[in-house]
């Protein structure tokens, strides 16, 4: 069965060099791709990993190839690619040259430890 997280052919190919056949989760069973998918499917729906569907590789091997991949950084190796293409895509640099902080962020960082914050009332002091 697909489902809509499912990863295209391209961009799998875009991705499938960061898991090269022997790393990162079963070796003989699942497809990486298959894992990807489980993996994908259970960060857009935000189901429990027990309750990812039987389309997918059971959720302990989903889970131990996530975790593989998140303590070698593929996950993120992929996100900077990921956005170094779309940037070059858009005509801009590769390399963001500065980023910017919300000062409305920054100055309720250190407030946040003197009050409580609820979203619908007036911030009191503790």
């Amino acid at each position: 069965m697909r489902y809509e997280t499912d990863l295209t052919d391209e961009q799998w190919a875009i991705i499938e060099k960061y898991f090269e056949t022997g790393k990162y989760g079963n070796r003989k069973k699942w497809s990486k791709r298959e894992l990807v998918n489980g993996v994908l499917y259970l960060i857009k729906t935000g189901c429990q990993w027990r309750m990812l569907p039987k389309d997918f590789p059971p959720y302990s091997t989903v889970h131990t190839f996530y975790r593989r991949c998140r303590l070698n950084g593929i996950w993120e190796k992929i996100m900077r690619d990921l956005v170094e293409r779309s940037r070059i895509k858009e005509g801009r640099n590769p390399e963001p040259s500065y980023s910017l902080i919300d000062s409305q962020s920054v100055k309720t960082t250190s407030a946040s430890e003197e009050r409580g914050i609820d979203g619908g009332k007036k911030n009191q002091r503790s």
